[in-house]
């Protein structure tokens, strides 16, 4: 089968193989303290081999709860925000049908909430699912993270005014802290099937625990090919057989202290669009910290070439780029000829759609690296399940590595515990006080 590959030859002159290979000691320890469990933040390490000591058991479970919620629901509802979300979506929107959010035939669609606070977005679900057969996946290791404990408040009560308590319960599935939280007591009062948020791995790490395989299944995805392209990247990346997260991870670094601070994940498939939503929490929060940290932003083209394309070409030059590349589309598509031909495209008639794409992309590509932007390129062989697996663990690697060299610690995120401490104080929690008053007073209440 075809590895993800990693491409570096676009460095618009920035930098030079040398300077990505003089961080290749560098790079080398980064993995070993990820192996090792020595570096900063090692409580956090369960994702690092989770894809091979992930059983059959708890796949056959997770896959035996899937069939049931699709047996009464029409429609499941995932609950959570962040890594409790992102990667679930991510895999979802890349393996659907781009109308049809789950595999038809097979799966139940599965909508999000608790992502946001927004009332019309959540008046809006209701309302959807007044006539409709639906279920809860709530995702929260505490129970009290504000945006999918609104959510899941909402919704439980809907359900269980449409079914009854006890029918409703058994319509709910709580994935969550295994003896503390708020949820956790919640789930075992009501009877709710739970499973379990490890504590050593992190929310952004999380698509390949239940957090992620569950909400998957229901959609009518293949869990065990995913977790089984992690496994055959986590094997390759750990003995050193494939070196593609050591590479993107020291060419990032390298073109950071080049003066590069903004790195722009590109795709060039719609279908790729959560990826970069995925991508952008684990890279920003693993390493956005102690005044360091590479800015991760995304763009979908063709789409915005015409939007963001006259920045990128000619803006200020603190951006790289990391290209998704997908080599082989999984449908076929030929554009017509037309008699009159009024829009001139009788030139590409016959030519298959994505032969225009890869145009479009190895075009801008060069126009890019010639404007100085450089580029690295990844290439995914198709989306599949097996690939998608191969893709976050790489990805996941990379980014741990990448910390590492950075000199942060990957897996921790102090910084966003400020804001819910002011809008805690804003909403005058109990407890808050002394915050409510002191913002009251800068504030000038």
């Amino acid at each position: 089968m075809k590895k993800i590959q990693v491409i570096t030859d676009g460095m618009a002159g920035m930098v030079d193989a040398a300077a990505i290979a003089a961080l290749d000691a560098e790079a080398r320890k980064g993995l070993e303290l990820l192996t090792s469990g020595e570096g900063a933040g090692a409580d956090f390490l369960g994702w690092v081999k989770l894809p091979e000591e992930t059983d059959d058991a708890l796949l056959d479970d997770i896959n035996a709860t899937a069939a049931r919620l699709r047996e009464t629901c029409e429609v499941v509802v995932a609950v959570g925000i962040g890594g409790s979300y992102l990667g679930a979506k991510a895999v979802i929107e890349a393996l659907s049908d781009s109308f049809a959010p789950y595999r038809a035939g097979t799966g139940t669609r599965v909508l999000f909430a608790g992502q946001n606070i927004g009332e019309d977005y959540m008046a809006e679900l209701q309302d959807y699912l007044r006539d409709k057969k639906f279920g809860i996946i709530v995702i929260s290791k505490s129970g009290t993270t504000t945006e999918p404990a609104i959510a899941f408040r909402l919704l439980k009560e809907q359900l269980e005014s449409q079914l009854g308590r006890e029918e409703a319960g058994r319509r709910i599935v709580a994935v969550t802290d295994a003896q503390r939280g708020a949820l956790r007591s919640l789930a075992t009062t009501e009877g709710y099937k739970t499973y379990v948020i490890a504590d050593n791995v992190g929310g952004r790490f999380s698509v390949l625990t239940p957090v992620g395989l569950l909400p998957i299944a229901v959609a009518g995805y293949d869990i065990r090919a995913l977790v089984e392209g992690a496994r055959n990247m986590q094997k390759a990346t750990l003995d050193g057989s494939d070196t593609s997260s050591l590479v993107y991870a020291q060419t990032r670094n390298a073109l950071y202290r080049a003066g590069k601070k903004i790195e722009i994940l590109v795709n060039y498939n719609p279908k790729l669009h959560f990826m970069g939503e995925w991508w952008k929490q684990l890279y920003g929060e693993s390493e956005g910290k102690d005044g360091k940290g590479i800015f991760p932003a995304a763009v979908d083209n063709t789409t915005d070439l015409h939007s963001m394309g006259q920045w990128i070409q000619d803006g200020e030059r603190i951006i790289f780029e990391t290209v998704l590349s997908v080599e082989t589309p999984s449908r076929e598509l030929r554009i017509p000829f037309d008699e009159a031909n009024l829009d001139g495209l009788n030139f590409i008639a016959g030519k298959r759609i994505d032969q225009v794409n890869k145009m479009a992309e190895l075009g801008t590509r060069l126009a890019h690296i010639d404007g100085g932007v450089p580029n690295i390129r990844v290439v995914i062989p198709a989306l599949n399940e097996d690939t998608l697996g191969s893709l976050i663990y790489f990805f996941e690697a990379a980014c741990g590595i990448s910390g590492y060299i950075l000199g942060v610690n990957p897996f921790n995120q102090p910084g966003v515990e400020a804001y819910k401490r002011n809008m805690f104080a804003l909403l005058e929690k109990p407890g808050y006080e002394k915050e409510t008053a002191a913002i009251k007073a800068k504030l000038g209440e």
